[in-house]
């Protein structure tokens, strides 16, 4: 998979994820600008954390081709 294919795949997942999380609050054909702050901090820890779950998982099939996104999650 290229890291386009890659980062295509990683948006449609994480776009994925927001979907479940509005729809399983009932919130989904809601607008956005109903959300509370705490309701967009959660949709934003869901997105981060499914990237972080699939660069690791990747990282660790493909460990010697992925050096950039293991210094991007090591750094900070």
């Amino acid at each position: 998979m290229t890291e386009d294919e890659w980062q295509a795949q990683v948006t449609r997942d994480a776009a994925k994820e927001i979907g479940a999380w509005l729809e399983a609050r009932g919130r989904l054909d809601q607008p956005i600008r109903s959300l509370t702050l705490r309701d967009l901090e959660a949709l934003a820890q869901n997105a981060i954390t499914h990237f972080i779950v699939m660069a690791s998982r990747r990282i660790a099939r493909e460990p010697e081709t992925n050096n950039d996104l293991r210094r991007f999650l090591m750094s900070g």
